[in-house]
C-alpha cells in the first residue's frame, strides 16, 4: 500500500473566537486546543494544511443571526499566532458554511487525500458544517477530541456525537 495522503483543515483558528472581549469569543477553556492542533500539525508534516477562516464584510447578512464579527481586515479575522510559522493554504468563508462561495472544494478535489483531520471551533456550527460538506464529498474524515471547541459545551457533545452516529466521521 502506498502513501496515504492526508489534510488538515483548520476552521476559525482566528482571533474572533479566542481573543477576550470579541462578540464571537469561545470562553478561556477553548484555548486549550490550540496546544494540541500545533501538535497535530507538526505530527503530520506531510499533510497539506487549509486554513478556513471567517472573513465578513462590514454589511454581511449573517450579522443577522450572529453579531457582527471576524470583519475583514480586522485582527478578528487574522489566524492565530501560534500557526502563522506553520504554512497553509489561507481560505476566506463568509458563513458557517466552509465550502459556500469559495474554492475549498475545488482544492480538495485537486488535492484528493485519503484522510481530513477537522480541527477548530465551534464544533456544532462550523466544525459541523465543515466535517458534513466533506463526508458528503466522500472523505474519510477523522475529528481530534483535543483539538475542536465551542463556547456552548452541550452543543459540543452533541455535535461530538453527531459526528459519529449520524455524519459516519470518526472521534480519536
Amino acid at each position: 500500500m502506498g502513501d496515504v495522503k492526508e489534510a488538515i483543515v483548520l476552521v476559525d483558528l482566528i482571533g474572533g473566537f479566542f481573543e477576550p472581549g470579541c462578540p464571537l469569543y469561545c470562553g478561556d477553556e477553548v484555548k486549550s486546543i490550540v496546544p494540541n492542533v500545533v501538535s497535530l500539525l507538526i505530527s503530520k508534516p506531510e499533510a497539506t494544511r487549509i486554513f478556513v477562516c471567517d472573513s465578513h464584510r462590514v454589511d454581511d447578512p449573517e450579522f443577522k443571526m450572529f453579531p457582527p464579527h471576524c470583519v475583514e481586515g480586522t485582527s478578528e479575522s487574522r489566524i492565530l499566532p501560534q500557526f502563522e510559522r506553520l504554512p497553509g493554504l489561507i481560505i476566506k468563508k463568509r458563513t458557517f458554511d466552509v465550502f459556500y462561495g469559495n474554492e475549498l472544494s475545488e482544492i480538495m478535489q485537486e488535492l484528493s487525500p485519503d484522510r481530513v483531520y477537522v480541527v477548530g471551533v465551534c464544533t456544532d456550527i462550523c466544525v459541523l458544517y465543515a466535517v458534513a460538506g466533506l463526508r458528503v464529498r466522500g472523505y474519510d474524515v477523522i475529528v481530534p477530541k483535543n483539538c475542536v471547541g465551542s463556547f456552548d459545551k452541550d452543543s459540543h457533545e452533541w455535535a461530538m456525537n453527531h459526528f459519529v452516529k449520524v455524519l459516519g466521521a470518526r472521534v480519536e
